[in-house]
């Protein structure tokens, strides 16, 4: 059997894609950067996050940084790859308040500086128009594989 198809969703997914990790950034982004914040906000196991916190913090996503030296004590701050994750975690939260809460409740509302809500939309960067499931043409990259999987399948 072939390998499964190449795929920076997958390849993504591997790095941040864990149990919490999502979360982790959902607080950060938010602002709870301290372990206690963290733990009480999310509800992981210690042990959990720590493997989590670690794990970001190892691809690149989070940076971790003193404040204060007696006893040792650590933040976690978002690097510039970990901001280009809010788009993504915005979505998936406009996503779950559509189509998983009822009666219209979301536990959440985002402020634009704007001064109104963000709802959050894909758009192609060149047109600006939204994206719409039809108006995209996948082009594979990867060799021996088709938009419906490996060639001569």
């Amino acid at each position: 059997m072939k390998d499964a198809r190449p795929c920076s969703i997958a390849e993504t997914l591997a790095l941040v894609g864990e149990k919490y990790s999502l979360l982790v950034m959902r607080e950060v982004m938010l602002g709870a950067t301290r372990f206690d914040q963290l733990a009480r906000n999310i509800g992981a196991p210690r042990d959990v996050l720590t493997a989590r916190l670690k794990r970001l913090v190892d691809i690149g996503v989070l940076e971790k940084a003193e404040y204060s030296d007696r006893p040792k004590r650590y933040e976690y701050r978002p690097t510039r790859a970990g901001l280009e994750l809010q788009p993504v975690l915005l979505t998936l939260m406009a996503w779950g308040d559509r189509h998983l809460q009822e009666d219209g409740f979301r536990p959440m509302v985002m402020e634009h500086t704007c001064g109104h809500e963000l709802v959050p939309r894909v758009v192609c960067w060149e047109c600006g128009h939204e994206i719409e499931h039809g108006d995209l043409t996948a082009h594979p990259q990867s060799p021996g594989w088709t938009v419906t999987g490996p060639s001569g399948a």
